[in-house]
């Protein structure tokens, strides 16, 4: 179990306000998460890796914290059972398709409780709730309240992204590092942020630029082929 105390535990970047929607299904998720008015009907988003599901599910978090309130946050890597706190106004599920057994006990009597103590639930995974490889009773639940479908970034979309993220760090990407990262790696963002953050500890410990060469350099010593 993770609970997550106030101001703690989160990249403080992946709020509402940092989230770039890029699709219209993506905003109609951002602006539906927004304006929650808890506790309602689950929330449940689905969607490919980085698509944002995590994203905002840490941005709903990060608003119920600012607000003084507290979050229960539990995913496939939290021991069994998880318990409901008497405090937590927030319940988040990520990576709900990974669930086993355990996890998806875990998962149905949480959302039995939260139920029952008027906390809200919010949840993620991969594939929509009546495709999920889970038990009926909980695939039931978590496609009760709005389902959102979540999309990648299209090119553009991640350009920026990559830019703004880059220029908080104080970081210089040309632009011909920029298509070489576009280019030769992932393009979702969960993976394009993770690079960013080896190229700019790699940067650091060399006291150099980022550039093409360097991104091969790092690759060479850490055995990656790309």
């Amino acid at each position: 179990m993770k609970q997550i105390p106030l101001a703690i535990g989160f990249d403080p970047l992946a709020t509402f306000d940092s989230f770039l929607p890029g699709s219209e299904a993506n905003l109609r998720a951002l602006e539906h998460l927004r304006r929650l008015p808890m506790p309602t009907a689950p929330v449940y988003l689905w969607g490919p890796s980085g698509s944002g599901k995590t994203h905002l599910l840490r941005g709903l978090a990060h608003a119920c914290q600012q607000a003084g309130q507290r979050v229960g946050w539990f995913d496939p890597s939290c021991p069994c059972p998880w318990e409901l706190a008497a405090d937590w106004s927030l319940v988040v599920i990520d990576r709900c398709d990974e669930l086993d057994a355990a996890g998806q006990q875990s998962a149905f009597t949480l959302f039995v409780e939260a139920a029952t103590e008027g906390v809200q639930m919010a949840c993620a995974g991969r594939l929509p709730p009546v495709d999920l490889p889970l038990r009926d009773d909980l695939r039931t639940r978590l496609g009760w309240g709005p389902v959102f479908a979540m999309q990648p970034l299209g090119e553009s979309e991640t350009r920026a992204a990559l830019r703004r993220e880059s220029d908080r760090r104080g970081i210089r990407l040309g632009d011909e590092v920029m298509d070489h990262l576009l280019t030769r790696f992932p393009r979702d963002l969960k993976h394009l942020m993770a690079l960013l953050d080896r190229l700019d500890e790699f940067s650091l410990s060399r006291s150099r630029t980022i550039t093409v060469p360097l991104v091969r350099a790092m690759l060479a010593e850490e055995g990656d082929p790309l």
